[in-house]
């Protein structure tokens, strides 16, 4: 029953969108958005339910479901109707970062776990950033942004390429983990947890990169290669996010000290302020969420308790949002025959990954076998920040803005339908889900072990990733 009516609300959606492109002008766009909007999430509802049949991730049918739908396909969303629906997507992930902000304290660099925890970051950055950048240059006379260039401006463009590689996206690691019902609280040892907090370092860590990356071409690159001034640019509006972020959860302590009941609501307005600052500003929306979040747990935990409750109450509304958002606003068509370079770039990424986690886990005791065998596979998603600093780096490199977006577009892309798929079978084949609950649904965890898994921390002797 449920299922029928699913199926005839999609179709009554469908036949509402249809009389109201017919009547045209007459209708306003935002009437036009509300509607792709609805026909979006019931097909990415039904897509997540089909997919969790075949054991993996629903955010994976919501992802797929919303390329399907969108412009690319069967086009029950259009391009100008996306653009309406920004706002919402830009709310939707400020609210999933500010949940992985909320998760957040500053114990994982305290102690001998910041020894441990600090060496996988620069493993999964260095890794993934030294592959991709040599390589770009290895064969620049052929690489079609490189090609006919001089030596100086192959270098920037390794660079830049080798910055993006070494991102990764929080916010998609932490759906995946509550959508397998992984509990990222209580498990400060898992490898899950461990994998959220390298993820959330990397992103804070990208933005210290790509600034300096920014920097050097500049003198680097040749004349009219790189806008003068991009690096100050981007630093503004990269570190204006986080120190937005950490104004707004100083706001948000202040209401909820004095309210008690109803946060669905504040938590909807943090989201609208946030995607209004993200399109007048320009400024990031993961990076509000996570510092917002991150923030307000360390400062006032007892109301981030209450946040952590009702944004997991309300987590698959908007995961569903988010993700079919995403998922429609994949582009592909613009590669033209740049596919396979695309391709390449996201293998040397992933090969990035796993050559440096090699070397985090070679002759150290504080990370563990897991780590080194399956950690890189829980990095390899992308998203959320990927798709700011691809703009950056359009506005950075006027000679190749087009060409250099479509290309990172198309690597996230990769990364973002990949990524889910790896990290939920590295949950699975450590055996921290046994189970598939849906999103915001807690399997309940007591801490170092997991059912029918191989422990992550070890008992005694010190700390262990």
């Amino acid at each position: 029953m449920q299922w029928l009516m699913l199926v005839a609300t999609l179709v009554v959606t469908a036949l509402l969108q249809r009389v109201a492109r017919a009547a045209g002008a007459g209708v306003p766009l935002e009437a036009h958005a509300t509607l792709a909007l609805g026909s979006l999430m019931l097909v990415a509802y039904i897509g997540g339910a089909i997919v969790q049949r075949f054991r993996l991730p629903r955010i994976i049918g919501y992802l797929v479901a919303g390329f399907v739908a969108g412009p690319a396909w069967l086009k029950l969303v259009r391009g100008p109707e996306l653009q309406a629906l920004d706002v919402i997507s830009s709310g939707a992930l400020t609210l999933i970062a500010f949940a992985v902000g909320n998760e957040l304290t500053l114990d994982p660099l305290r102690g001998e776990r910041r020894t441990a925890l600090l060496r996988i970051v620069a493993g999964a950055m260095a890794g993934p950033f030294l592959f991709v950048a040599l390589v770009v240059l290895t064969v620049s006379p052929w690489f079609p942004l490189t090609a006919h260039q001089p030596f100086r401006d192959a270098l920037v463009v390794a660079l830049a390429l080798g910055t993006m590689a070494a991102v990764s996206s929080p916010t998609l690691t932490w759906a995946v983990m509550n959508d397998a019902g992984v509990e990222g609280g209580g498990g400060g040892g898992l490898l899950s947890r461990a994998t959220l907090d390298v993820s959330v370092l990397q992103d804070f860590a990208a933005v210290v990169l790509v600034v300096v990356v920014l920097a050097l071409s500049l003198p680097l690159g040749s004349g009219g290669a790189v806008r003068p001034g991009v690096a100050a640019q981007t630093l503004l509006l990269l570190g204006g996010s986080i120190v937005a972020g950490i104004l707004l959860a100083l706001a948000t302590t202040q209401y909820l000290r004095v309210i008690q009941h109803h946060l669905v609501w504040l938590l909807v307005i943090l989201a609208f302020v946030v995607s209004q600052l993200v399109r007048l500003t320009g400024m990031d929306a993961v990076l509000i969420g996570l510092a917002a979040g991150c923030a307000l747990r360390n400062l006032a935990p007892e109301h981030s308790e209450r946040v952590r409750a009702e944004l997991k109450r309300c987590a698959i509304p908007v995961y569903v949002v988010f993700l079919a958002l995403a998922g429609s606003n994949l582009r592909f068509d613009a590669l033209d025959d740049m596919w396979p370079w695309a391709l390449l770039l996201a293998g040397l990424r992933v090969t990035g990954l796993w050559g440096g986690l090699r070397w985090a886990g070679a002759g150290r005791q504080a990370v563990s076998a897991d780590w080194v065998n399956y950690g890189w596979l829980g990095l390899v998603s992308q998203g959320g920040l990927a798709v700011t600093l691809a703009a950056v780096l359009r506005r950075a490199f006027p000679e190749w803005n087009v060409t250099l977006e479509a290309l990172l577009v198309a690597m996230i892309g990769v990364h973002t339908l990949a990524g889910p798929i790896c990290f939920h079978w590295v949950l699975r084949r450590t055996g921290e889900v046994t189970r598939q609950p849906g999103v915001g649904e807690a399997n309940a965890r007591d801490g170092a072990t997991v059912a029918g898994g191989n422990p992550v921390v070890a008992d005694g002797g010190g700390s262990r990733l």
